[in-house]
C-alpha cells in the first residue's frame, strides 16, 4: 500500500491524499485493501474497505469465508457482480445480488459467514464488490447486534447530469437511504460512461472518492482501480470518467479514534482483548447452518 500527499494542480482541484492499495489473499481469492491506510486509518465512519474482483470461479470454485466475529462496527456488502450468501448468528440466511446492501451492525458481538451458494458453486460465475466497515458512535458500540437486506429497489437511484447514482447508506445529492446508520454517513455508488463528469456531495466534512472499475481524471491526472483520493473539507470537486467507470465516495462525519485488531473494532483496547479472549474461548454464538467451520484467531 502507498499514501502519498497531493501536491499542486491537484490539490488545487480538492484532493489530499492518495492512497493505492495492496493485494491480500483471504484463501482462494485476493482483495485489495484500501482502509486503514498508513497515517489515514479512516475517512469518516469508514475505517475498512476492501476491494475483490472482477474474480471468474470455475465450476466447483467459490467465496469460503467462513464463521468470524464482530464487535462495535457495522459491516456493509455491496456487489457489481454476482452473489454471496450471508449466514449470521442472529439466523439471518440472505443472498445479495448487485445493488443490494446487507447492513450488519455487530454491536456487542455477532458472527457471520460469507459464502458461494451450491447451485452457483456448481455452475461457476463472476464475483465483483466492496465489503467495507464503519465504527459506531462511542454510546451505541454495546448495543445488541442487528441485520437488515436492502435490495436494490428500495435504495435511492437518480442522475446528476448524465452520471447515475444509488445512494447505498446515510445521505447524499439531497437523498436519504433507508439503511440504518448511526452516524452521519455518505456512501455512494457511481456509474460513469466515458467522458461524464460528476460533481461530488459536498455535504459531509470527510469525503473520499475510491475507482472500482475503469479509470477517472481529477484535474490533470488519471487515476485508475484501486486508487482512493481523500478529499479536502469542503472543497467543490468535479471528476471525470476516462472511460466507462465505476467508483463510490464514501465518507462522513469523524468518530475519533479507534483501535481495530483482526476483525475487531473498539474505543477501548480492553474490550478488544475481551472479544479476542470471547472467540478464544468460544463464548461467541454460533450460525445456525454453518456451525462446524470458523476461522481461529491469529497467533
Amino acid at each position: 500500500m502507498t499514501v502519498r500527499e497531493a501536491s499542486g494542480a491537484l490539490r488545487e482541484a480538492g484532493v489530499q491524499t492518495l492512497v493505492s492499495g495492496r493485494e491480500r489473499d483471504l484463501g482462494g481469492f485476493s482483495v485489495r485493501r484500501i482502509l486503514p491506510a498508513p497515517g489515514r486509518r479512516m475517512v469518516g465512519p469508514f475505517i475498512f474497505y476492501d476491494h475483490f474482483g472482477p474474480i471468474a470461479f470455475g465450476p466447483g470454485q467459490g467465496m469460503d469465508v467462513r464463521p468470524h466475529p464482530h464487535i462495535a462496527l457495522a459491516t456493509i456488502s455491496y456487489l457489481f457482480d454476482g452473489e454471496i450468501l450471508h449466514r449470521d448468528s442472529l439466523g439471518f440466511h440472505q443472498p445479495i445480488r448487485p445493488g443490494d446492501v446487507n447492513w450488519m451492525t455487530a454491536g456487542r458481538g455477532i458472527v457471520h459467514s460469507e459464502r458461494t451458494s451450491a447451485e452457483l458453486r456448481a455452475s461457476g460465475h463472476r464475483l465483483h464488490g466492496v465489503q467495507s466497515w464503519v465504527a459506531l458512535p462511542k454510546e451505541e458500540e454495546e448495543r445488541a447486534p442487528s441485520f437488515e437486506h436492502h435490495p436494490a429497489a428500495s435504495l435511492p437511484a437518480f442522475r446528476d447530469g448524465q452520471a447515475e447514482l444509488r445512494l447505498i447508506a446515510g445521505t447524499a445529492y439531497g437523498f436519504t437511504a433507508p439503511t440504518p446508520v448511526l452516524s452521519p454517513t455518505l456512501y455512494v455508488h457511481a456509474r460513469l460512461a466515458a467522458g461524464v463528469p460528476l460533481r461530488v456531495d459536498a455535504t459531509h466534512p470527510e469525503r473520499a472518492v475510491y475507482v472500482a472499475q475503469g479509470s477517472v481524471e481529477i484535474g490533470e491526472e488519471r487515476f485508475g482501480v484501486g486508487t482512493l483520493l481523500i478529499l479536502e473539507p469542503g472543497a467543490a470537486v468535479e471528476l471525470r470518467a476516462f472511460e466507462a467507470s465505476q467508483v463510490m465516495l464514501l465518507g462522513g462525519a469523524p468518530l475519533g479514534e479507534r483501535f481495530i485488531e483482526w476483525n475487531f473494532v473498539s474505543s477501548s483496547l480492553e474490550r478488544i482483548e475481551r472479544a479476542k479472549d470471547d472467540w478464544r474461548n468460544q463464548r461467541f454464538p454460533k450460525v445456525p447452518g454453518d456451525e462446524v467451520e470458523f476461522i481461529p484467531l491469529p497467533g
